[in-house]
C-alpha cells in the first residue's frame, strides 16, 4: 500500500499562483502512476493532470493546459501541481491518486489510493 497526504491548499485571489503538494508513504514511490483530481461542491470528482512513474510523461484536462504543471521528485516521495492563473472555476477539493498500474491514465477508476484531499478556493 502507499499512504497520500495533500497540502498546501488556502484561499488566493483569481490571476494569483499557488502550489499544492502530495506526500507519498510506504511502497516505492516511483512504481506508482499518479494524478490529481479535483472535485467542486455538487459535482463529481474531475482529472486534472497525470504523470508517469518516471515524470517525463504528463496530461493535463484542457481547462487546466498552459496554467498548470504536475511534477514529481521521487527522491522525496512527492509530487506537486503548481497552479497558475487561477479563477474561481478553479475553486474544489484537490486530491492526489495512485496506482502500480501500467495503463493507468485519466480515470478515477484507474487509481487505487488516494489522500484527504486540500481545500484550494479562488475568490474573484
Amino acid at each position: 500500500q502507499v499512504q497520500l497526504v495533500e497540502s498546501g491548499g488556502g484561499l488566493v485571489q483569481a490571476g494569483d499562483s499557488l502550489r499544492v503538494s502530495c506526500a507519498a508513504s510506504g511502497r516505492t514511490f516511483s512504481n506508482y502512476r499518479m494524478a490529481w483530481f479535483r472535485q467542486a461542491p455538487g459535482t463529481e470528482r474531475e482529472f486534472v493532470a497525470f504523470i508517469d512513474q518516471s515524470g517525463t510523461g504528463t496530461a493535463y484536462v484542457d481547462s487546466v493546459k498552459d496554467r498548470f504543471i504536475v511534477s514529481r521528485d521521487n527522491t522525496k516521495n512527492m509530487m506537486y501541481l503548481q497552479m497558475n492563473k487561477l479563477t474561481p472555476e478553479d475553486t474544489a477539493v484537490y486530491y492526489c491518486a495512485a496506482t502500480p498500474s501500467l495503463t493507468a491514465f485519466m480515470g478515477r477508476e484507474d487509481y487505487d489510493y488516494w489522500g484527504q484531499g486540500t481545500q484550494v478556493t479562488v475568490s474573484s
